[in-house]
């Protein structure tokens, strides 16, 4: 029976409970713990897939094809597992999943309510992972904070599940704000005391209050919190902000919270068997401060960075494996695009995206890279604008997508045919992982050093098989397809130094202890253009 750890938090929202829940599973994991982790979302669409980056940040999709919070890439990341769509709860799910068997009849004839049904739904989906994961811990994040009217169903469940599974078996972990007043030149407890307080009024008292604060707090101010809110004084921990978010797990570490957490909730291991030291070298490789590699990112969501966590993750992981740090260049795509800023960089990286609104800046950039010899690196949305602007190039100057017009008389990128009779937009495009086969002599296949790999995609447009055979004959390379050889997976040019698209997200499955291979293949090219 898996034990139970529950991250709520207080006074603000994007506190950080996604990396706090990530960094403690990080730390159980060095005393050799299986550990999952579970992200709740109150609001009440279904998934994560129609809302807009700038509201919520990038959509992380998993391998089974969920459209998630983008939290469980930091558990992936950070827990070095791969987490399924159930993974995600959402208030959507819990009461499409209620509706659904009240019309069957399954709650025999009974006045369907929140309390008892949509809280047994909520400690059932929790469960469910426990069940499928045989994970020692399961991590419970729920978003947003303590005191929101959508989360009280979820807190409620919670409450109950800590019932039903005994003192033992689950405890919860608060997070909150310390802010600094720099007119009084001290920081404040009483927000934290308040988000408690709410906390507590729940039924919940927490076992744990996590700090965040801009600079460390001293003890006096951690045993004022601790006699506040009713909880003990090693058990107040400070996470004040630090240059790079892997370095959580350590400073955590260094609060004693493994040990804390293994006492409270008796997981049975001792602290001979607690071993950061791999996690540390991680750390260490990601603060390296020079060969710096300037790679811009051409993109219409770059006022939040957090709508390419996952890329900029990736381009750190891959600097950081190939010995140089990588300083990311923002690039509207919406904007005539500076041409002078562009000979600045090292190389220039496309991400995916939807709509019409940015393509003329996407292929601005893909031409200027064509045109000076300068690495690119294109996914999904990107490699699509590098197939057209190639194509335009090669004679066909009015090719286009059907996404941004439908009439173009050179479709070089079409609709996938299953796509076409679909309707509605949620969950509906091609998602999750699927195999590619990789063609030998490519960069692709030299960067990977397989035949077959298996990547998660998500999108509903494709490079046209009806312009494949001509895009080929004027020197554009089919690396990468599906097994089957339909569909095109990955696309590159002989006579560059280095131009590669691909139709999925290689973004989703980059670690920090493993980079993703294509990455650390673009980033030595970019480093290798830089020393010319």
């Amino acid at each position: 029976m898996a034990k139970y750890i529950v991250v709520t938090g207080g006074v603000v929202s994007s506190i950080g409970k996604g990396i706090t829940a990530a960094s403690i599973g990080r730390i159980l994991r060095s005393y050799g713990l299986e550990v999952t982790a579970i992200k709740i979302d109150p609001y009440l669409n279904w998934d994560s897939g129609t809302l807009n980056p700038y509201q919520h940040g990038e959509v992380f999709v998993t391998d089974d094809g969920m459209e998630t919070d983008l939290d469980l890439g930091h558990y992936e990341r950070f827990l070095d597992v791969n987490l399924s769509g159930e993974s995600n709860i959402t208030t959507g799910k819990v009461y499409h999943s209620v509706i659904n068997k009240e019309r069957k009849g399954s709650y025999l004839g009974s006045c369907v309510q929140i309390i008892p049904h949509i809280t047994d739904e909520i400690k059932q989906m929790i469960r469910k992972i426990d069940t499928q994961s045989q994970a020692d811990v399961v991590l419970v994040e729920v978003g947003g904070t303590v005191g929101d009217i959508e989360s009280q169903p979820f807190l409620e469940a919670l409450r109950q599940l800590r019932n039903e599974e005994g003192h033992d078996n689950v405890m919860f972990v608060h997070v909150t704000y310390v802010p600094y007043l720099k007119a009084a030149g001290e920081f404040k407890t009483k927000p934290t005391q308040h988000s408690t307080k709410e906390l507590r009024s729940t039924g919940i008292n927490p076992d744990m209050i996590i700090c965040r604060s801009e600079k460390p707090i001293d003890n006096p101010l951690k045993r004022k919190i601790a006699h506040f809110c009713d909880v003990e004084p090693t058990a107040v921990i400070n996470a004040p902000d630090v240059p790079s978010i892997y370095e959580v797990p350590l400073v955590m570490d260094r609060e004693n919270v493994g040990k804390y957490v293994i006492e409270r909730i008796k997981l049975g291991v001792g602290e001979d068997s607690h071993d950061l030291s791999q996690w540390r070298d991680i750390v260490k490789s990601l603060q390296k401060e020079e060969p710096v590699l300037k790679v811009g990112i051409v993109g219409k969501y770059i006022e939040l960075e957090d709508s390419y966590i996952s890329i900029r993750e990736s381009l750190k992981h891959a600097a950081a494996h190939i010995g140089a740090k990588v300083d990311i260049q923002w690039i509207s795509a919406e904007e005539t695009i500076d041409l002078a800023k562009l000979k600045q960089l090292d190389s220039i990286l496309i991400p995916g995206g939807f709509g019409e609104r940015g393509i003329s800046g996407k292929l601005e950039a893909v031409g200027y890279c064509l045109e000076n010899q300068l690495p690119l690196f294109g996914i999904c949305l990107g490699m699509q604008c590098m197939v057209i602007e190639f194509a335009r190039m090669q004679g066909l100057e009015e090719a286009h997508s059907t996404e941004f017009l439908e009439d173009s008389p050179f479709p070089v990128i079409d609709m996938m045919e299953e796509q076409k009779k679909i309707k509605h937009m949620g969950g509906t495009m091609r998602l999750g992982s699927y195999d590619c086969k990789l063609a030998n002599g490519t960069l692709a296949h030299q960067a990977y050093q397989q035949d077959i790999v298996q990547e998660r995609h998500r999108h509903r447009f494709e490079l046209n098989n009806e312009f494949r055979d001509q895009l080929k004959e004027e020197g554009l390379i089919i690396s990468g397809t599906s097994p089957d050889d339909f569909l095109v997976e990955i696309i590159e040019l002989k006579d560059h130094p280095w131009f590669l698209g691909c139709q999925f997200h290689p973004e989703f499955k980059s670690r920090p202890n493993r980079a993703h291979p294509l990455f650390v293949s673009f980033m030595q090219a970019t480093l290798d253009h830089k020393k010319k």
